[in-house]
């Protein structure tokens, strides 16, 4: 489609990044000591949880705040401000904080539930943009997020104020996670199905192969053994056992390249047992070792390994593959 108005598209772009950017320094230099008083006021509930009100463009930013929050060590919810008048403050309890989100600070659906919530003996704090606002009077604590410029061409669509109210909820996150320590570990515990949960919470147990898929020999098993379990297992090794059993002691393994390198000595080769051409002693991991340092083992070497014997105790139990691994980096 032809540009009929012939404006810079591009130009207009920038444009709404330089205006909301400036708005967004203007509102950083307003965080102040009631920004620090709505952050220990969280830090320091015990039982209780943080409710985020809003409606429209606001209630949209005030699901993600408290998305964020419950992502990051806070207890929170989110709950629609006119959701709230048909029912939905009963998801608020008493001794809950509910930052109320109105950049106005006069919306009706959010000004009809501040008594009820109050009633209910939840604190009511809020993020605003005007602190003389009806919702600025009912609030402990107020928190100024009034911008001088929408970044729309006619200066009335939320833009630049529905900015700084997220970056706003974000410095909220951050600072609690800060006063938390939180670490990635706890950040994962929240996360169990994303990467960095994968990374941190998987342990070689979760990933190992046991049982039927375990490829276990003994040292004195001949050379067609080795052969034939690791064509059959598929798991590009053998694990020697003391007694050729799974729980065994571990005596060594026999690698695809082990058998590569054998073959060099044609005339021997089918007079081999597997303690001829076994790696004693070779590298192993523990089950309770996390996912993640199994594969640092296998990558972290001169000569790079694709598969570890898991054990327990010294005893044989498992076997763990850098193909298992994928996924982790």
């Amino acid at each position: 489609m032809k540009n009929k108005n012939k404006i810079d598209v591009i130009d207009e772009g920038k444009k709404v990044f330089e205006i909301e950017i400036d708005e967004l320094k203007k509102v950083r230099n307003k965080v102040d000591e009631n920004f620090e008083k709505l952050v220990n006021m969280i830090f320091n509930l015990e039982k209780n949880k943080v409710v985020i009100t809003g409606i429209g463009k606001s209630g949209i930013i005030g699901e993600k705040i408290a998305a964020t929050l419950a992502s990051t060590g806070t207890s929170a919810i989110f709950v629609n401000s006119a959701e709230a008048l048909h029912g939905d403050l009963g998801m608020i309890s008493c001794g809950d904080i509910v930052i109320a989100i109105s950049n106005s600070g006069n919306s009706d659906e959010v000004l009809s539930i501040l008594d009820p919530i109050k009633k209910i003996g939840a604190k009511i704090v809020s993020l605003t943009g005007n602190k003389n606002s009806a919702l600025a009077k009912h609030s402990e604590v107020v928190v100024n997020i009034g911008v001088d410029k929408e970044a729309c061409p006619i200066g009335q669509a939320p833009t630049s104020s529905t900015t700084v109210t997220l970056v706003m909820g974000d410095a909220i996150a951050s600072s609690l996670m800060k006063l938390r320590n939180f670490t990635k570990n706890d950040f994962a515990k929240y996360h169990p199905g994303g990467s960095l949960g994968k990374r941190l919470l998987l342990h070689v147990s979760d990933l190992m192969h046991i049982g039927d898929e375990l490829p276990v020999l003994c040292e004195d098993d001949p050379i067609e053994n080795v052969i034939m379990t690791l064509t059959k297992k598929k798991m590009g090794a053998v694990c020697i056992s003391e007694n050729g059993r799974i729980n065994g002691k571990l005596k060594g393994i026999i690698t695809e390249g082990d058998i590569r390198r054998a073959l060099q000595h044609k005339e021997k080769f089918f007079g081999y047992k597997a303690k001829d051409i076994m790696t004693k002693s070779p590298i192993f991991i523990h089950k309770e070792a996390m996912a993640l340092e199994a594969l640092k083992l296998m990558e972290n070497r001169k000569n790079e390994i694709g598969v570890l014997p898991v054990t327990e105790d010294g005893k044989v139990i498992g076997i763990i593959r850098v193909h298992d691994l994928v996924g982790l980096k």
